[in-house]
């Protein structure tokens, strides 16, 4: 599961086998995990996490969006 950026405590990445599902990625931080869909920032799952803590994770996604697709076509080969 490639690490696509890690941002203060948090570790964004994909699994290797999520290339068939939409575009997505993973955040974890600890024993928390949620699961973003990419092309319109929405949350998809959140295991831990609470909601001012999703904002700023949001936030980052957001700020990192271009890239983070781009590293998914890179990655997948889409």
């Amino acid at each position: 599961m490639p690490t696509i950026l890690r941002q203060g405590p948090y570790r964004f990445f994909f699994y290797s086998a999520d290339g068939n599902e939409r575009m997505h990625v993973h955040v974890e931080r600890d024993d928390k995990v949620a699961k973003f869909w990419l092309d319109s920032v929405q949350i998809q799952s959140n295991h831990g996490f609470l909601p001012p803590e999703i904002s700023r994770i949001a936030k980052i996604i957001k700020e990192h969006q271009k890239e983070m697709m781009e590293k998914w076509n890179a990655y997948f080969g889409k």
